[in-house]
């Protein structure tokens, strides 16, 4: 099986869209864009690719993907109330989330019966610095992150409407001063692993399927031994079986991998492995086998075979992309 990395870039803006097949990637597509491009989504189904440009104009622009090369193709765009951190559907593919860093909110834009993202049709002010915002695998909640005001937002959501409202309880706090930025579910939806920026720490927390209610279970450092510095933690992804968790770190540039305890979710450290220069975005591809991280000081990725058994990463390969590649999705073919 063959898989395609979708490459967006804050310095040269455009996406390039870079097949991976037989352990080697090759520059299939580039997609200008203009301007900072950053957050990338992909809808459910793999039919579209939304991402956001992070300088005038604000907008999102919507691309069809073909299911049998990867390539895209633009479809439409609209425009965004703000710069966007983070970008994602819900589990229908009817609607976008978007969250805001510097305009401290969150957005709900509809989606069209051709995939094509709309204008905003809500937008709630949340905790300052909005980073993330996902929705759980059930789609009845949905949660962001507040890295300036450290804790997790949970919503409720109407799938039916695409409204959210503050659950009960409305949110749960992170340590001071950790700057939760993003985070990944379990498959199951009754844990949520968050990576927090400022202290470069992962938390897991426990969920209440029901309720949404969160309540934290674990908390464990990536930085890699000797480290000297400001901690500057920036993604994390689970392997498509659940049993290892990968987070970068970009002071250090550097990955650290955990083993997962399916039935607890409690993470155990298995090493760091160095990467791609300051190491944005971080994805996995749909086999497990391979790791790719987007350097953002790089102008570079770096693929690393992964693993899936023993969760140890390889070396880093590095293939040359634009400027400042800041956000990486993988999808399957075929």
């Amino acid at each position: 099986m063959s898989s395609v990395a979708y490459v967006s870039h804050a310095g040269s803006g455009e996406i390039r869209v870079l097949r991976l097949a037989d352990g080697a990637l090759a520059e299939i597509q580039r997609v200008d864009v203009g301007g900072s491009v950053m957050p990338i989504a992909i809808a459910p189904g793999q039919r579209f690719l939304y991402v956001a440009r992070r300088s005038e104009p604000l907008e999102v622009l919507t691309c069809a993907i073909d299911p049998a090369t990867g390539l895209l193709d633009a479809r439409g765009h609209a425009p965004l109330p703000d710069s966007m951190a983070y970008l994602a559907t819900d589990r229908s593919g009817r609607f976008l989330f978007g969250a805001s860093y510097g305009g401290h909110r969150i957005t709900v834009s509809p989606i069209d019966g051709d995939g094509v993202a709309q204008p905003a049709q809500q937008v709630l002010a949340t905790g300052r610095h909005a980073h993330a915002i996902r929705p759980d695998p059930t789609n009845r909640h949905v949660y962001s992150t507040s890295l300036g005001g450290d804790h997790i937002a949970c919503w409720r959501f109407d799938a039916a409407t695409g409204a959210l409202s503050p659950n009960e309880p409305a949110q749960v706090a992170a340590a001071p001063g950790s700057g939760p930025r993003h985070f990944v579910w379990n498959g199951d939806a009754t844990r949520l692993t968050l990576l927090c920026e400022l202290d470069a720490t992962l938390r897991v927390f426990d969920r209440d399927v029901a309720s949404g209610a969160l309540q934290e279970r674990q908390s464990c450092s990536l930085l890699p031994p000797g480290f000297a510095g400001k901690p500057w933690a920036a993604d994390l992804r689970m392997t498509p079986d659940g049993r290892h968790l990968v987070a970068s770190e970009r002071t250090s540039s550097t990955l650290a991998v955990f083993a997962v305890d399916v039935a607890n979710g409690v993470l155990a450290l298995r090493g760091h492995v160095a990467t791609a220069t300051t190491p944005r975005s971080i994805a996995i591809d749909p086999t497990g086998h391979w790791l790719i991280a987007a350097g953002q000081d790089a102008d570079a990725v770096a693929l690393h075979a992964f693993d899936p058994a023993s969760g140890t990463p390889d070396p880093a390969r590095y293939v040359a992309v634009g400027r400042q590649p800041a956000w990486v999705e993988f999808i399957a073919l075929g």
